[in-house]
């Protein structure tokens, strides 16, 4: 019997980290979904997690649970005001935005490190793009290659010599329309998916969302909200998640 290689794919539930499974599982891996709780203000992301995991079949969805409310820094885990903009606006802003959170994917990367020594998975992946590049410093490339040179040294898998860790990250050159279409080509369900940083109650009538019973809706304005927008106009395709 041939056995698959494992991987550890950190999983949000967002455009990015659901179309980096999607790549994950095409490529034949045996899937370990990692994802986090963190008491963010867009928790309802979890729900995507958990629904696309289910939908691609993964071997394992681990879900961590820890509080960075307690050290804050960021609008996703405090009360700062998310931003919005219209969709026709333009970011120029070269400043690092509020929704940073300090050390994220740090830490999430540190968290799928550990379960993939304990796995002996040599290959992380992550869903890092080049729409972040100039926002998030923990998004680029020189970051993610940092990072797999420390997890080569701080493990005692890799200090042995019985596993060669990887962080990879696929998407990381594409554009939004083109990991869009790519996640179509994987049969990937965009309705399953979830990417507003400041959802709001469904009586607002916002947006329609394609769940009945589903308590929350994207924004539409926060930068992750018209990203998502601007990728699905660019790809020529109705965004599912709100065009049922």
């Amino acid at each position: 019997m041939v056995m698959r290689k494992k991987a550890v794919v950190l999983l949000s539930g967002g455009i990015d980290s659901s179309t980096t499974l999607a790549v994950v599982k095409s490529e034949g891996y045996e899937v370990y979904a990692l994802s986090f709780d963190y008491n963010q203000r867009h928790k309802r992301e979890l729900e995507s997690a958990r629904l696309v995991a289910s939908a691609f079949g993964v071997k394992k969805h681990l879900i961590i649970h820890f509080n960075l409310r307690d050290i804050g820094g960021s609008a996703l885990t405090s009360d700062v005001e998310v931003p919005k903009r219209v969709p026709s606006e333009k970011k120029d802003s070269p400043l690092i935005p509020v929704t940073y959170v300090p050390a994220r994917n740090t830490i999430f990367l540190s968290f799928a490190l550990g379960w993939a020594e304990v796995l002996e998975a040599e290959d992380i992946f992550i869903g890092a793009n080049t729409l972040d590049y100039s926002g998030y410093p923990d998004c680029r490339p020189e970051y993610l290659w940092a990072f797999e040179d420390m997890a080569n040294l701080a493990t005692k898998a890799s200090v042995e010599g019985s596993v060669r860790f990887m962080i990879k990250a696929p998407l990381v050159s594409m554009k939004k329309s083109e990991i869009i279409k790519k996640g179509v080509e994987l049969g990937l369900d965009y309705s399953l998916t979830w990417s507003c940083y400041d959802p709001q109650p469904a009586t607002t009538g916002v947006q329609r969302y394609k769940e009945e019973n589903s308590k929350l809706i994207p924004c539409g304005l926060c930068d992750s909200c018209v990203i998502r927008a601007e990728g699905f106009r660019e790809a020529g395709l109705k965004d599912p998640l709100i065009n049922p």
